[in-house]
């Protein structure tokens, strides 16, 4: 679940000796450091949430397109499963900056390498739909929060980053025109 990933999150902390520690999380690490400042507020110095959101039914899903090729069957073999990486990266990520095709294609192919589970994906989906909405749970953040938004993210539309920024008190939020669901090295100086 996301509370297990969350309190894993913190675990690291004390095994690393850090009391307070500053969360920053992606997608769905998005979604984990949210968690983690609502289940230990005490430990969190401040939190970044980027492509994100509050699980609140009420926003937008996916678009369809995505849905279907998150709902697809998995691959089978190595060239297969960098080749639909390669194609899924195409389609969620930053219309507004360059496709970089050789850099998605290498890093697939060592994550494919590192550690190739897709039962592993369905139940990432399945932890993030069974949480629920963390919206009115965040009201209760008190650190300072920044929430980094594409403009254009084809799975997290942008009104999760939105509603998680209106979620948090005081929490500042930064849309990138042209981001999808993903970095481009465009904006990294930013």
């Amino acid at each position: 679940t996301l509370d297990d990933m969350a309190d894993d999150a913190v675990g690291l902390c004390d095994a690393l000796g850090l009391g307070e520690a500053h969360f920053v999380g992606a997608s769905m690490g998005g979604m984990i450091v949210q968690t983690v400042a609502i289940r230990h507020p005490a430990r969190v110095r401040s939190l970044v949430s980027i492509m994100s959101t509050t699980g609140n039914p009420a926003l937008p899903p996916a678009r369809p397109e995505i849905l279907a090729l998150l709902m697809s069957p998995p691959p089978v073999g190595r060239e297969a499963a960098i080749d639909a990486s390669v194609e899924m990266w195409r389609k969620i990520g930053s219309p507004g900056f360059p496709f970089d095709e050789a850099l998605i294609r290498a890093r697939s192919a060592l994550l494919y390498d590192r550690s190739n589970h897709p039962a592993g994906q369905a139940r990432q989906l399945a932890a993030i739909l069974a949480h629920g909405n963390r919206a009115p749970r965040l009201a209760d953040v008190r650190a300072p929060a920044l929430v980094i938004h594409g403009s254009d993210d084809p799975l997290v539309p942008v009104e999760g980053g939105q509603d998680t920024a209106a979620s948090i008190p005081g929490a500042e939020l930064l849309l990138i025109p042209g981001m999808g669901h993903d970095m481009p090295r465009a904006i990294f100086a930013r």
